[in-house]
């Protein structure tokens, strides 16, 4: 897999715990540290629907590009804050269904890109660069950005559990609206993020997230669809609880849950609005 020409080196930390690290273990991923696995255990006695949601919302990601791929005809994604990756990511499923498919992935982790591009090697039809998410006009104008989509055509943009690492102050409509202005009708939208409608639980997870370095901003349903709602359509069933989203029983299982969580394991069925959310929408 090709990346920047112009990278700096960056120190990997292993004293602070990082998002896509504390994500991937919670998936059975191995690419983690001790700080990372007793921040998982910190957290998840106060959510412990945490540890499903995480494989639920990669569940979703399967769903959502095998239709994305086969039945949209989408033949290029863009995935922004792509995480570790590991069974079934974004270019593996859409060039399943359709082997002409080409997948640039976004992040600014360090560890992330040291292993993409160590294990996601390719034909050069996929693609990891280094940019914040955030910074989409930079994004845009990537070289590789610009080899690999065809902006005149229609393509799939993946904003797959990050929303929530989208503070009000990053102007999160601002991000979406920027890629999904340059693309064309029948492009679609791919979003999912934590939500929460008790308040208390809301402030508590912000808090706790914010004092681990981890950006954090907890939104409700509402202001979810409000986010979502400049020009894009969601498609059947809508913006839901990502368990509701296209279920199918016989998709790809995960890996096993790694043992030290698997007490919290089925905790989302207690009926708490604590979910992944979200959907994917096309743009008429």
């Amino acid at each position: 897999m090709a990346g920047n020409e112009h990278e700096s080196i960056v120190q990997i930390r292993d004293d602070v715990p990082a998002s896509a690290r504390v994500y991937g273990w919670a998936l059975g991923g191995k690419d983690n540290y001790q700080v990372d696995r007793d921040f998982a255990l910190k957290t998840a006695p106060a959510f412990p629907e945490s540890i499903d949601i995480t494989r639920q919302n990669r569940l979703f990601l399967y769903r959502a590009v095998r239709y994305l791929a086969a039945e949209a005809g989408i033949r290029q994604f863009l995935d922004m804050g792509c995480g570790l990756p590991t069974d079934n990511n974004v270019h593996q499923v859409a060039q399943r269904f359709a082997p002409d498919a080409r997948v640039v992935y976004v992040d600014h982790d360090p560890i992330v890109l040291a292993h993409a591009r160590a294990l996601l090697g390719g034909d050069g039809s996929t693609v990891v660069i280094t940019a914040d998410f955030r910074d989409t006009q930079a994004i845009l104008a990537e070289p590789e950005v610009e080899r690999l989509i065809d902006f005149d055509e229609p393509l799939a943009v993946l904003f797959l559990s990050v929303g929530h690492h989208l503070t009000d102050a990053d102007d999160p409509r601002g991000i979406i609206r920027t890629v999904m202005d340059r693309a064309v009708p029948g492009s679609h939208l791919a979003f999912s993020q934590i939500v929460c409608s008790d308040p208390d639980r809301a402030a508590d997870l912000d808090a706790r997230m914010s004092a681990a370095g981890i950006p954090w901003q907890n939104r409700n349903r509402d202001e979810v669809d409000a986010l979502l709602s400049d020009g894009l359509e969601p498609v059947e069933p809508g913006l839901v609880n990502l368990m509701q989203w296209r279920p199918d029983p016989d998709q790809p299982p995960l890996p096993p849950v790694p043992e030290e969580l698997t007490p919290f394991v089925g905790a989302s069925k207690m009926g708490r609005d604590f979910c992944e959310y979200g959907g994917v929408l096309r743009k008429p």
